[in-house]
Formats: structure tokens, sequence, C-alpha cells
């Protein structure tokens, strides 16, 4: 079951700050035909990459009434991306300084952002120290506090000793994993999820990213609070807001969206129905709604 999705981008590469080699993908579309409405760029989960947004950013960009271009990168350590030999390095700050990076080696001087999960904390930062760059921010199942039991679960299932020795394999770890909260996945849908997960290496699947991402997750003290990004958040009130959360997800309560909705009196909630932590953005009703806060946008 090898990757499908080469097709609809171009491949990019740019250098971080500290001079590591990083990957985006373009999607550039019809230049003519987005000439005057920003980008959107999107930015992954914790061990996720590009092909997450593979799907949607060809929605998006062939959309027959609004097309835009969208540009999805991989985090350092992560997909196309070279692993950072200083483990240290993968941190919110770094990261977000890589997505700075990106924009300056893409000539992108403000646009549509899309974060999924720490994605989302990526663009608090973000939004708090250059908030120029920030048109408007779609969180995906994120927010200001993770809650602790979600973060537990995410960390034991990316340290678990099991690898699959084939796709069919890898299907069924995922199914085992988040089948209980992503009950609107179809048997295709969970094929194209092992796909963006895992990299085909000799015709086995093999997780993505560099082990120590889901080895820092080992360190975290689960009996103390986890810190919270409420004064970041607060950088994103005078900006349009779209949250999107799992229904099923564990990562970020429904208080917290509750809150999230009152510190920012305009903010769009919407539930992503029978998915989990972090929600598909191209199944269900997502790609209408994103449609319609995007045609809000410049």
């Amino acid at each position: 079951m090898p990757d499908t999705d080469a097709g609809g981008f171009q491949e990019r590469f740019f250098t971080s700050s500290d001079g590591l080699r990083l990957y985006a993908r373009d999607y550039l579309s019809d230049q003519a035909a987005t000439a005057g409405r920003l980008p959107v760029i999107c930015l992954p989960g914790l061990t996720r990459n590009t092909r997450d947004f593979h799907p949607l950013a060809l929605l998006l960009s062939r959309d027959t009434t609004m097309p835009r271009r969208v540009i999805a990168l991989d985090s350092r350590g992560r997909g196309n991306s070279a692993w950072d030999e200083n483990k240290a390095n993968y941190n919110l700050a770094i990261e977000a300084g890589d997505v700075l990076a990106a924009c300056a080696a893409l000539g992108i001087e403000r646009a549509i952002f899309i974060g999924t999960s720490r994605g989302g904390l990526i663009l608090h930062l973000i939004a708090a120290t250059r908030p120029d760059l920030l048109e408007a921010v779609i969180l995906n199942d994120i927010g200001p506090v993770l809650e602790a039991g979600g973060l537990a679960r995410i960390r034991d299932y990316l340290s678990s000793s099991r690898k699959p020795a084939d796709w069919n394999e890898a299907v069924v770890i995922l199914k085992e994993n988040h089948g209980a909260s992503f009950t609107a996945l179809a048997e295709q849908d969970w094929r194209e999820m092992a796909l963006a997960l895992y990299r085909d290496i000799g015709g086995r699947p093999v997780a993505d990213f560099d082990p120590a991402i889901a080895a820092a997750l080992k360190s975290i003290d689960f009996s103390q609070p986890l810190p919270d990004l409420w004064g970041q958040f607060e950088s994103l009130s005078r900006l349009p807001l779209m949250l999107i959360r799992g229904e099923n997800t564990s990562l970020l309560s429904q208080e917290s969206a509750c809150e999230m909705a009152r510190r920012h009196s305009r903010l769009i909630l919407h539930a992503a129905e029978g998915q989990g932590h972090a929600p598909l953005l191209h199944l269900g009703n997502i790609p209408t709604a994103l449609r319609a806060f995007l045609a809000t946008c410049r």
C-alpha cells in the first residue's frame, strides 16, 4: 500500500535558521484564479506531517468558486524534513521559528493558518511574537489547555513497542488505538490514515518521525498541572478564529472550548462528529464549514 498522493503540489525545501533542511508541499493551483486571496498554511500535529492535509489541500486549492494557494509544512524531524541531532530543538519555540523561515523562503508576508494539535500550539506562540503574519487562524482540536489524560494516552500509544509488519497490520493497529473515538471513519479512511502516518520502506510501514519526539513525552510528570497558553491565546483575540473540536477528543475539554469562546467573542466553534483527536479535516461537513470561514477572509 504505497503512498499514492503524489500530485497536485510542488515539493519545496528550505533551510531553518540553524541550518536544517525542511520540507513543504505547495499547492499552487491556478495562480491567476488565486490572485488576491491570501494563502492557507497548514501545520501538523506532534508526530504528523504534510500528508495529513493532502485531501483538504486539494479541496481548497481546486475549489471552483474561491480557490487558494495551500502550503503544508513538515516540522523538523517529521516527514521529509531532516531530523535534528540536537533533540532539545524539538520544542515549540524552535518550531515556531521554522514556520517563520518557511514563510520567508516562500515569500509569504501574511496568511491564514490551520494548526492541528501541536501546530495550533505553535500558532499561539506566533500570535504573541509575529501577529503581523496572521490574517486568521483555524485551530484543530487544540487550545491553551491540554488535558493530562489525553496527553498521557498519546504518550502511551506512541511508546508502544508494537510495530506493523505490513500495511494491513498498520491499519489494524490504528483501529485498535483510535477506533473507539473515530467512529465516523470508513475502511478507506483508515487506509489513508496509515499512509499519512507511516513511510513505506521496502514494503514495510515505518513511523515517519524521529523517535526522540515521542520519547520526550515520557519525561512529563502528569501528577503536576500542565502549563497553559492563556496569555498567548489573548493575542488571538483580534483575529478571526475558528475552533474545530473532535466530538470524542480526550485532549481538548468542552470546558476549555467554552472558555475559549468566552474570551474570544467571535470564535466559531465547529464539532467534528464521530471523530477524536485530532479530526481529519476533509471528512464529514468540516470542509463546508472551513470554506464558509475562509469566505470571510481576504
